[in-house]
């Protein structure tokens, strides 16, 4: 059929809590000048499509048209996501007491585990009674269509924390989660193996069609080859590998449509560059958030390179499963205290630059260097296990802890002034992964000994005690005052995750010259924005909040 308006007729609503519809009056003396195609619409609100609705259709020659209406008028509000990528200004604030959600360890936009901000804390959903209804109000409440799938039992990775609610009950009108009938959890009702996550029904931006693969062995692989012009003149380039990295290759794999990023290739000399020969984006830096790489920092129209030739262009291997570390924040508060270690002692942690600068200047065996020391127990939350990025051929053997590290930097440790200037850092670069630990119903998979296959199993996670040596910060230098403990994984991006913004955790500390009190410590991404400027407020405190 051809496409016509739809009748407004007034006193029925057929659109979502998040649209406005109107009936403007402009337009009624005009209404005989409308070709309408619809009339009767009436939808409860959590329909997918219009066509779900009741409704009548015109029929042929139907003289009665749209009595005592005007074509209907739709405004939506699009998700923060779209509205950022096509450059509009932020959306108007949310109706007051409206808690935010989103979504976690999703591999396209639109899906993940559901988590809701409570008391300044951000935590999940147990699915217990989850149902499309209650996905599909997470949809509308960020801006993206109503709720293709509703899902459980973390399929989407499990949280780490809070949970905040079960037992949702939605009727699918609701504003926000929170309007929707719920129980208050505890700690025996839920574990994070139930947590819930959605799958939205997304608007079309055909992002997709600006992108492509050539080259690779399946269609989860190859050189990239973006296309650059207008209407009737685009062509097809390539794209200068410099620089070229994972975060870049998360937006491409996110652009195609192929979920996560494995890795982002410099050189892809050994793929097929078929017909498509010429360089046409250069300088691609981005933050791994990005929609497209059109959205990402690049050089303009002048292409610069330093290594020429197709063989030294980007490429990527794309997954639909990453992996997600994340530090357990409590243990590290609840383990941390100094110690004044002989040097006598730290031979082996010297010769593995374990300590900080100027202790190659001290009188060796004699006098002490005070450490801040903490065990880190790292948990593998994602969905496909954590994997160092170098093969076993170059794994360094390091014959005083007796085993082979496989990363050259895995976790930066630092202590930070409260306007973020490094004071001391740990020098713990290398690290050999195992499974120390796992969940009941999980096998440990990888261990150091004996040269074993290393990594990090999902749901198991690899400790590093506080009494381990290298499993400190190096203090001597550092003047009593109030700092920032922070830890880092995977700092430099160099193995591919679902989720980058959880590997920084920190701490407020106060060291007194004697004592240190390490508290508040979290992932970086567990507070609200309100609850974050709170925390960097802490050096301005009173030392009675110190616990």
């Amino acid at each position: 059929m051809a496409w016509g308006e739809g009748c407004g007729q007034r006193g029925r609503s057929a659109v979502s809590p998040y649209c406005s519809c109107s009936c403007p009056p402009r337009l009624l003396a005009q209404r005989q000048q409308h070709s309408f195609g619809l009339h009767g619409v009436a939808c409860v609100g959590t329909e997918a499509h219009l066509s779900l609705c009741s409704l009548e259709f015109y029929r042929a020659n139907d003289t009665a048209r749209c009595l005592g209406g005007a074509p209907a008028v739709v405004s939506c509000v699009p998700s923060p996501l779209y509205a950022a990528s096509s450059g509009q200004k932020k959306q108007q604030s949310k109706p007051q007491g409206e808690v935010r959600v989103r979504l976690k360890g999703g591999a396209h936009p639109g899906e993940g585990r559901v988590e809701v901000l409570k008391a300044g804390t951000w935590g999940t959903v147990c699915d217990r009674k989850w149902d499309l209804q209650a996905a599909s109000v997470v949809c509308r409440e960020l801006g993206f269509g109503s709720a293709r799938e509703a899902l459980s039992g973390a399929r989407m990775g499990q949280g780490m924390g809070a949970i905040h609610l079960s037992e949702v009950r939605c009727s699918g009108q609701e504003l926000s989660l929170w309007k929707c009938p719920h129980k208050n959890i505890t700690a025996e009702d839920c574990s994070h193996s139930q947590d819930a996550g959605v799958r939205c029904n997304l608007p079309y931006t055909g992002v997709e069609t600006k992108i492509r693969l050539s080259g690779g062995r399946s269609r989860h692989e190859g050189r990239v080859e973006v296309q650059i012009g207008g209407p009737g003149s685009f062509r097809w380039g390539l794209i200068c590998g410099d620089d070229w990295g994972t975060l870049e290759a998360m937006v491409a794999c996110r652009q195609l449509g192929l979920g996560y990023a494995n890795h982002g290739l410099q050189e892809t000399w050994y793929w097929d560059s078929g017909n498509v020969t010429e360089v046409v984006m250069s300088g691609v830096r981005c933050t791994g958030t990005e929609l497209s790489l059109d959205q990402c920092a690049h050089h303009g129209t002048h292409v610069t390179c330093r290594r020429t030739g197709s063989r030294f262009t980007a490429g990527v291997i794309c997954s639909e499963t990453a992996s997600d570390l994340l530090l357990h924040s409590a243990l590290v508060q609840e383990t941390a205290y100094i110690e004044d270690r002989p040097l006598h002692m730290l031979y082996c942690a010297a010769e593995e630059n374990c300590l900080a600068s100027s202790a190659r200047s001290a009188n060796w065996p004699y006098g002490h260097r005070r450490l801040l020391r903490f065990s880190s127990q790292i948990h593998n939350l994602g969905r496909a296990d954590f994997r160092p990025k170098a093969g076993r051929h170059s794994w360094v053997w390091h014959e005083c802890h007796g085993h082979y590290h496989s990363m050259d930097i895995f976790t930066h440790y630092d202590i930070l002034t409260p306007n973020g200037t490094k004071v001391a850092e740990g020098h713990k670069a290398s690290f050999c992964l195992e499974d120390t630990e796992c969940q009941e119903d999980v096998s440990k998979r990888y261990e150091c000994a004996n040269f074993g296959e290393q990594g990090i199993t999902v749901g198991c996670w690899d400790l590093y005690r506080h009494d381990i040596d290298c499993q400190w910060i190096d203090i001597t230098d550092v003047k009593p005052g109030n700092y920032i403990l922070q830890v880092v994984i995977n700092p430099n991006f160099e193995v591919a995750e679902s989720d980058f913004t959880n590997n920084a955790m920190k701490c407020n500390c106060k060291y007194d010259g004697h004592r240190i009190w390490v508290h508040n410590c979290h992932i970086g991404d567990a507070f609200s924005e309100e609850a974050n400027r709170r925390f960097e407020r802490y050096p301005g405190q009173t030392s009675n909040q110190i616990i």
